[in-house]
C-alpha cells in the first residue's frame, strides 16, 4: 500500500525520497525490517496471551532428553509468524500483481487450517486434531487456486527468445505471443516474445527449460491446450508434499523456522534474478515479468522466520504449532512454483525431504517386517530424523545447528543452479 501511496506523493507533489519506493530492493529490505519488528513487539505480547489463556503444549513422553521440561510452552505462535508475513507485505508489496495477492491468500488459507488443527487440539483436548482428510482437502483445495489462476490469469506470463530467421507473423498468432522487443546474443539478432507458457526449470540441465505440456505431446495437434491435466495435480502434490514436510520438521527448538528462513531468502534469490530483464538475460535465464514483487514477500518470511527464532530457540518459549509450519511449508512451495524452481525442491527443501522421507522409510519397514517375521523392526530409533539423533544423545541444540548448516550448503548449491548446467 505505502507503494502506492509514495507512488502518488512523487508523482503529484515532487516529495524528496519518494521514489526509494521504486525500487525493489529498497521494499524487500524495509519488508525484513517491519516483520522483524512485528515479530519482536508483538510476539512477546502473543505469547503473553497464550500463557493467559493456557495454551499450553501436550507432551507425549517419547522418552527424549528434556521433552518434559516443554510441557506447557505454549503453541500457536505460528500466529506471530502469520502477522509478520501479512502486514509487511501489504504496507511494502505492489499487492495489485496477481503474484502477491495470491500468495498472501496461500498464507492465510494455509494459517487458518492450521490454526483450527491447533485450536482442535488445544481447546478440545483431541491430540489428533484436525483430521488428516480435512487438512489434505484444505491442501488440495489451495493447489487447485495455485495452479488455476498461475494456468489461467493473463498476468502470469514469461518472456522467450527466438533467432531472428525462425520468427514470422503466422508463428506468434498461432502460439498467441506478443512481440515485446530484441536483443542481439553472440552478435545475433533475437525477438523477445512475451506468452502464456506452463514452462519450468530443470536443475543442471543444459537446456535447463521442460514444459508440462509436452508430457501429453502423443495426444497430437492442439495436445498444449490440455497441460492443465498435468500441471494442476503437480502443483496440488507439491503444495501437499512441502507443507506435510514442514510439520515434520517442526519437532525440536529453532529448526523449522531457522530452515524455512534458509530457503525463503534462496527464493527470493531466484524471483530477483528472474523478475529482472537485466539479469535473466546475463544468465540466459527465463525473465517473468512482475515476478519480483515475491523478492518483498520473500525477505518479509525471512524476517517473520527470524523473529520467531528469538522465542523459538532453544529452550523454546513458544512453538509454532501447524499454524506456523504449514503455512511455511506450504507458502514456499508456492514461491518455488511461482519462480519455476519446483523441480529443485528435493535440493532446496533437502531437510524437508529428508525428514518426511525418514517417517515414510520407517512406517513401512516397520509393517513389512511385523507382517514377515511377527514383529516390527525399526530402522531409526525414532522418526523424524532429529528424533533419531535425539535418542542417540546429540542435544537438540547441536542437532539443529548441524541441519541448518546442511540447509545452507544445499541453498547455495540451488543457486549455482543458475550457472552450473
Amino acid at each position: 500500500m505505502l507503494y502506492y501511496l509514495f507512488s502518488y506523493l512523487q508523482s503529484h507533489y515532487k516529495i524528496p525520497g519518494a521514489g526509494l519506493f521504486n525500487f525493489i530492493s529498497f521494499r524487500a529490505a524495509m519488508a525484513f525490517l517491519t516483520s522483524i519488528l512485528i515479530s519482536l513487539v508483538f510476539g512477546k505480547r502473543i505469547i503473553y496471551f497464550l500463557q493467559r489463556k493456557q495454551v499450553g503444549e501436550e507432551i507425549r513422553n517419547l522418552g527424549l532428553e528434556g521433552q518434559i521440561q516443554k510441557q506447557g510452552t505454549p503453541t500457536m505462535g505460528g500466529l506471530i509468524i502469520v502477522s509478520a508475513i501479512v502486514i509487511p507485505a501489504l504496507l511494502w508489496a505492489k499487492i495489485g500483481t496477481v503474484y502477491i495477492w495470491l500468495i498472501l491468500v496461500s498464507t492465510i488459507w494455509l494459517g487458518l487450517i492450521g490454526f483450527l488443527d491447533d485450536y482442535i487440539k488445544v481447546f478440545k483436548k483431541n491430540k489428533k486434531g484436525l483430521a488428516g482428510r480435512f487438512k489434505l482437502m484444505g491442501q488440495v483445495s489451495l493447489g487447485l487456486i495455485v495452479g488455476l489462476t498461475l494456468y489461467f490469469s493473463p498476468e502470469v506470463v514469461i518472456h522467450d527468445y527466438y533467432h531472428k530467421s525462425d520468427v514470422n507473423p503466422q508463428m506468434i498468432a498461432e502460439k498467441h505471443m506478443v512481440e515485446v522487443g530484441n536483443t542481439k546474443r553472440n552478435n545475433e539478432e533475437y525477438i523477445i516474445v512475451e506468452h502464456k507458457s506452463t514452462k519450468t526449470t530443470i536443475p543442471f540441465v543444459k537446456s535447463n527449460e521442460f514444459d508440462y505440456a509436452n508430457i501429453l505431446s502423443f495426444l497430437g495437434d492442439g495436445y498444449r491446450k490440455y497441460a492443465w491435466l498435468v500441471y494442476i495435480p503437480f502443483v496440488i502434490f507439491i503444495i501437499a508434499a512441502v507443507s506435510n514436510g514442514a510439520n515434520i520438521t517442526d519437532g525440536i527448538d529453532g529448526l523449522a523456522s531457522g530452515v524455512s528462513a534458509i530457503i525463503a531468502l534462496t527464493l527470493g534469490v531466484f524471483a530477483y534474478v528472474s523478475g529482472n530483464s537485466i539479469f535473466s538475460d546475463y544468465l540466459n535465464i527465463m525473465y517473468i515479468p512482475n515476478l519480483g514483487e515475491i523478492v518483498i514477500f520473500s525477505m518479509a518470511l525471512v524476517g517473520a522466520c527470524i523473529g520467531f527464532l528469538w522465542y523459538n530457540s532453544y529452550p523454546a518459549q513458544v512453538f509454532m504449532g501447524d499454524t506456523g509450519s504449514l503455512t511455511l511449508g506450504g507458502i514456499i512451495a508456492v514461491m518455488a512454483i511461482m519462480v519455476r524452481k519446483e523441480l529443485l525442491i528435493p535440493i532446496l527443501c533437502g531437510i524437508f525431504l529428508i525428514e518426511n522421507v525418514s517417517v515414510m522409510l520407517q512406517v513401512a519397514w516397520f509393517k513389512y517386517t511385523r507382517k514377515r517375521f511377527g514383529e516390527g523392526r525399526r530402522i531409526f530409533k525414532m522418526s523424524p530424523l532429529h528424533h533419531h539423533y535425539q535418542k542417540l544423545g546429540y542435544h537438540e541444540s547441536k542437532i539443529t545447528f548441524r541441519f541448518l548448516i546442511i540447509s545452507a550448503f544445499l541453498a547455495i548449491l540451488s543457486i549455482i543452479t543458475l550457472k552450473i548446467r
